[in-house]
């Protein structure tokens, strides 16, 4: 996956121009009654728009879970997530949403299409695929980049956000998972997760996941931290 950069939460596919992020559970602050210091949206907000300054992307995706309630999407939700739409107008970055397990009711909700699957093309050579996770895809593809599992792994007792990456690990093709991009969710830690553990059908082999953890105090210059594969890295425990 050589095209993929790794920011905070984030992917930066540049075969495809594409920044994606998964999870953002609009309204779990509001739900659960805890809030970051700034807010959920502003912490949201302000995260996107950074991360849009950086790599100027021509399509912004959320890869499920745009928000948090299944039963409604309330009216402080429809704020952030057009808040959010603003920060990618600025740029002029479509801004395209896809359904999670929790999105049940978003397409009442938001004013334009919510995906299914959101299917980028390099020239019709190399096609990547960005749909959620919690249920197999319908569209071939070369690469899928999912969500759902909120992935973290434990490094001397601190979770960290961290991407899965796995090249031929779905029906022979690439894998990339990304951690949850809201900040309220607590993340799962995957160190000695097994196949069956990850609750989605696109993870066939967890074995042959390799994890990857962003340094948010790094900056920009600051590689990514690249760990063996899950069968691997279990052993060394």
């Amino acid at each position: 996956m050589t095209d993929v950069t790794f920011a905070e939460r984030a992917a930066y596919l540049g075969r495809h121009d594409a920044l994606v992020v998964a999870d953002l559970h609009v309204g779990r602050g509001e739900a659960s009654a805890v809030s970051l210091p700034l807010g959920e949206r502003a912490d949201l907000v302000d995260r996107l728009a950074e991360l849009t300054a950086r790599f100027d992307p021509s399509t912004i995706i959320v890869a499920g879970d745009v928000v948090h309630t299944f039963d409604r999407v309330s009216d402080r939700c429809r704020g952030t997530l057009d808040a959010l739409r603003d920060v990618c107008a600025a740029t002029d970055a479509a801004f395209e949403l896809v359904a999670g397990n929790h999105d049940t009711a978003l397409a009442s909700a938001w004013d334009e299409p919510v995906h299914e699957e959101f299917v980028l093309d390099a020239g019709g050579s190399t096609r990547t695929v960005v749909c959620h996770g919690h249920e197999a895809p319908s569209t071939p593809s070369d690469r899928y980049v999912i969500g759902h599992v909120h992935p973290t792994i434990e490094i001397e007792g601190h979770r960290r956000p961290c991407f899965l990456s796995g090249e031929g690990v779905y029906r022979g093709d690439d894998l990339l998972m990304l951690p949850a991009f809201t900040r309220l969710a607590p993340g799962v830690a995957v160190n000695t997760m097994r196949t069956e553990a990850f609750d989605s059908p696109l993870v066939t082999d967890a074995d042959r996941l390799a994890p990857v953890v962003v340094d948010p105090d790094a900056g920009e210059a600051g590689e990514p931290l690249r760990f063996p594969p899950l069968g691997a890295f279990r052993e060394l425990l």
